[in-house]
């Protein structure tokens, strides 16, 4: 186990399960606020293991300032029913899973109600993922950009990006058992979701054996 640090993190929706090892890696962590929203990335973005391969649920947000605005900032667009097209692709990719009913009540509310601010919705969400881990890191939510220089912090804000695959020597992927492996093979890194329901209880385990 490496010396514990401090970790610095985007804000992210169902984040990849890389992501949530962090929480595993340091029992510091900083989440972003200040930073300026970045498209196609798992801040409103997340990969699901669909019955034909990997599935990608997009948050929308409103447009036309998301240039120039902090993410902190960055409203929801409910204009379409995508509310209800994440919902339904979630039971369709893991209602079969070992662990599917243990945690869906806990989740469905995020898909019924109406949260303003992207930042708002994936802090409640992951808050809800972290009960689910059992892990109960000291987090903070930072009072300006953080530049990436700053001492002490391991910085994770572009390096867990669904478009490419860097290098992490602090992290590990194993493979488990997924509802359509057999069908597809194991695909990795995929959302916290996809871990929860098919290993329960025995995903802090997982992310545990994940640090290196």
């Amino acid at each position: 186990m490496v010396e514990k640090k401090k970790i610095l993190l985007s804000t992210a929706y169902l984040a990849p399960v890389r992501y949530y090892s962090k929480f595993f890696l340091s029992g510091t962590v900083y989440i972003e606020k200040h930073e300026n929203f970045i498209k196609q990335t798992y801040r409103n973005r997340c990969i699901i293991y669909g019955a034909n391969g990997p599935v990608v649920l997009s948050i929308p947000v409103i447009r036309g300032s998301f240039h120039k605005i902090f993410i902190r900032d960055l409203e929801i667009d409910y204009a379409t029913r995508w509310q209800n097209m994440h919902f339904r692709s979630i039971e369709s990719a893991y209602k079969s899973s070992p662990f599917y009913e243990f945690y869906i009540d806990d989740l469905i509310s995020f898909y019924t109600s109406k949260i303003r601010f992207l930042f708002d919705y994936n802090r409640k969400i992951q808050e809800t993922i972290l009960h689910f881990l059992n892990v109960e890191p000291e987090i903070f939510y930072t009072n300006e950009f953080v530049n990436p220089s700053v001492a002490g912090l391991w910085d994770y804000r572009e390096k867990i990006n669904p478009k490419k695959v860097i290098d992490d020597p602090h992290f590990k992927c194993l493979e488990y058992t997924q509802v359509f492996g057999t069908k597809h093979g194991f695909i990795p890194n995929l959302s916290i979701i996809d871990l929860l329901f098919n290993l329960g209880l025995g995903s802090s385990e997982y992310l545990r054996s994940s640090v290196m």
